[in-house]
């Protein structure tokens, strides 16, 4: 049976959610340790070595500690070397976040209609996506699809095609639950880049930001659920553009040592220049939908991919945000740093969280939350979510919206002093360009 909707509304939902980081936190001082230990001290290296220790970002997730033996032979690794690795320590993060999704969403392997993947971390045929449906033991008639050279703007652009696959099923009168999935394995690329740090004396500061994570979500068109089934966020809409001419600022080029961050001093310029066309756009599309309490950019929650501390302050600037706002993107990116196209899911998974609901602006939860990143291209994408509940301890309740139940009585900001100061410190010593 078809799940009714309202004029105007998709019937999409985000039933199931979940997220696996590897088992080891690099600091800042692992840089260094691998710096020291195979190359010289050089302009170059001693100005990314300081940027890395203004990033914000305490902990980066790993699949290993500088003592691993891919990052300690006496040559970066190549591509097949990475590609190993990636497939014997990635595949079984995604394995366990798709899991922990399916489990959430309640649906057994059988019922999972299609999968939209992505990564930038990995290229090879089948696609990792193809090992770990097997490992889920998925039929062998799954839909699938592998999304390539969309960086940290895969996440979205996975739930934007997912999204459109499920439609499609909709108006056959087909169910749909699709597994969309990322993963990405980062730090192993270390060598390559400190490699080209020491040779090019180019300040290259991917090394300092990116981290290893995977992350899924179950997306559902509705048809042949049960009306009494929890669900965590409805899916509303969504915008995507291309900024022009900004294709060389913002990349991950393909490389004999596996792959070369390519950051540009214009990326948040750009990145701030282009939220507010795509966010006007976004909001007049779901007029119909959104609660006339809902117009302004502040009064929404904010699951911005954390590419960076000038990404996120830039937001603010360009919006009138707060950190509150983008509280849980704060979290991810202190605690685990940028992990890619994996990181917007884990970002949607935090702010579900009770601990984020007391750290909400005006200690207020939003019922109605925009979720944001961008990827090379520069491709832009965002979209409009709804909450349906949150979890604590791990029970499903509704979101606090009342005041006096989350948050400061005062209404001031409840970040951690850390939290709510550091990008204001971060990188103002430090000339990145």
């Amino acid at each position: 049976m078809a799940a009714s909707t309202a004029p105007g509304e998709l019937g999409l939902s985000i039933t199931g959610l979940g997220v696996q980081y590897p088992p080891y936190n690099l600091g800042p001082d692992a840089l260094d340790i691998l710096s020291k230990r195979y190359y010289p001290e050089s302009p170059a290296m001693k100005k990314v070595l300081a940027i890395n220790r203004y990033t914000g970002i305490d902990q980066r997730s790993s699949i290993g500690n500088p003592d691993h033996p891919l990052v300690n032979q006496p040559n970066p690794p190549t591509v097949d070397e990475l590609h190993k690795v990636f497939m014997s320590d990635g595949v079984p993060l995604a394995v366990e976040a798709s899991r922990k999704a399916m489990t959430e969403a309640r649906v057994e392997a059988n019922q999972i209609t299609h999968m939209v993947s992505t990564t930038c971390t990995d290229s090879a045929n089948p696609g990792y996506d193809h090992f770990v449906a097997k490992e889920l033991g998925l039929s062998d008639r799954l839909e699938k699809v592998l999304l390539h050279g969309i960086g940290c703007s895969g996440g979205l652009a996975a739930l934007r095609t997912a999204a459109n696959l499920c439609l499609g099923h909709k108006a056959r009168g087909k169910p749909a639950r699709i597994l969309v999935l990322a993963l990405e394995v980062s730090t192993i690329m270390v060598r390559s880049e400190l490699e080209s740090i020491n040779e090019l004396q180019e300040t290259r500061i991917g090394i300092a930001l990116f981290s290893d994570c995977a992350s899924a979500v179950v997306l559902s068109n509705g048809i042949g659920e049960d009306p009494g089934k929890p669900a965590i966020y409805d899916l509303l809409g969504w915008e995507n553009r291309v900024i022009p001419d900004s294709e060389h600022d913002l990349g991950f080029d393909v490389d004999p040592m596996g792959w070369k961050v390519v950051l540009s001093p214009r990326v948040p310029v750009l990145a701030k220049q282009s939220l507010q066309p795509t966010y006007t756009d976004l909001i007049s599309s779901l007029q119909d939908q959104i609660p006339p309490a809902y117009q302004k950019p502040a009064d929404f929650d904010w699951a911005m991919h954390p590419g960076g501390a000038t990404i996120l302050s830039g937001a603010e600037s360009a919006m009138g945000l707060t950190p509150e706002h983008m509280r849980a993107s704060y979290d991810t990116y202190i605690n685990h740093g940028n992990s890619s196209s994996a990181t917007i899911f884990s970002v949607l998974n935090r702010l579900r969280e009770k601990d984020m609901d007391a750290m909400a602006p005006g200690g207020k939860v939003k019922e109605y939350i925009v979720g944001c990143a961008f990827g090379p291209g520069i491709n832009v994408e965002m979209c409009m979510l709804k909450r349906r509940m949150t979890r604590t301890s791990g029970l499903d309740t509704p979101p606090e919206t009342d005041a006096s139940s989350a948050g400061s009585e005062d209404g001031e900001s409840v970040l951690g002093d850390k939290e709510g100061k550091f990008i204001s410190e971060a990188l103002d010593s430090v000339e990145l360009d």
